[in-house]
C-alpha cells in the first residue's frame, strides 16, 4: 500500500489534469473527425470534378499511422502553412485527420443504404436535394453508424496516448513524468491502464444508451 499511495494517490492532482487534457483533446478531435469525415464522404458521393481528391485524402488518413500523422502535422504543417500553433492543436488535428478516413467510409456505408425510394419520395413531395438529405437521409445514417462512432471515438481514446511524445501533457505525459521521477513504473502504469480501460467503457456504455434511446425515440429497435 505504501508505493500505492505515494505514487499513485500523493501523484493524484497530475493523474487528474492528464485526464483533464486527454478529455478534452479527445472530444475536440472527435467532433472535428465527424465534420471532416461527412464533408469528405459528400464530396465523394456528390461533387463529381473533386471525387478523386477525395478519395485520395481518404485512403492517405486511414493508410498513414497514427505515430506518423502527428509528427507530420506538428513539425511539417507549421514549415507550410504556419498552423498549428501549438502542441494541443497539433494534437487534435492529427487524431482527427486520420478518424475521418474511417469515418467518411463509415457514413458513405449508411448513406449508400438509405433506400433511394425514400430519396425519390421526399424530391416527389417538391423538398430540394439538400433538405431530402438533411431531412430524411441524414437523421438515418446517423441513427446506423452511431455503433461505429461510439467505436471510433473510443480508438481516439487510445490513439491519444501518443500525443505525449510531442509534449501534450495529457494523461500519459503526467504518468511518464511521474514514472521518470520515482523509477517505479509498476503502481503508476498499472493506475493508468486502469484509467483508460475505465474511460473507454465509460465511452462505450454511454454511446449504446444513447444509440438506444435515438432508436427508441424514433421507433427503431435498438441493436
Amino acid at each position: 500500500m505504501g508505493n500505492w499511495e505515494r505514487l499513485v494517490w500523493n501523484q493524484r492532482h497530475l493523474l487528474l489534469d492528464g485526464l483533464v487534457v486527454t478529455v478534452e483533446i479527445c472530444l475536440i478531435a472527435f467532433a472535428a473527425a465527424i465534420l471532416g469525415g461527412l464533408v469528405l464522404c459528400l464530396v465523394r458521393l456528390y461533387v463529381r470534378p473533386l471525387r478523386q481528391v477525395a478519395i485520395a485524402l481518404i485512403e492517405f488518413f486511414r493508410a498513414t499511422p497514427i505515430f506518423v500523422q502527428l509528427l507530420w502535422v506538428n513539425y511539417v504543417w507549421p514549415e507550410l502553412f504556419g498552423w498549428p500553433g501549438s502542441f494541443f492543436t497539433a494534437g487534435w488535428v492529427a487524431l482527427a485527420l486520420q478518424s475521418s478516413g474511417y469515418l467518411a467510409e463509415t457514413f458513405r456505408a449508411g448513406i449508400e443504404a438509405v433506400p433511394r425510394g425514400q430519396r425519390e419520395a421526399g424530391l416527389s413531395a417538391g423538398m430540394s436535394h439538400p433538405l431530402v438529405f438533411r431531412r430524411i437521409v441524414l437523421p438515418q445514417v446517423l441513427l446506423m453508424v452511431a455503433p461505429s462512432l461510439v467505436n471510433q471515438f473510443t480508438v481516439i481514446v487510445k490513439s491519444s496516448t501518443l500525443v505525449s511524445v510531442i509534449t501534450v501533457q495529457d494523461l500519459m505525459f503526467q504518468s511518464q513524468k511521474i514514472v521518470n521521477t520515482w523509477l517505479d513504473p509498476i503502481e503508476i502504469l498499472t493506475a493508468t491502464a486502469a484509467i483508460y480501460i475505465l474511460v473507454v467503457f465509460a465511452v462505450s456504455a454511454l454511446g449504446k444508451a444513447l444509440a438506444d434511446l435515438l432508436r427508441r425515440r424514433y421507433g427503431l429497435a435498438a441493436s
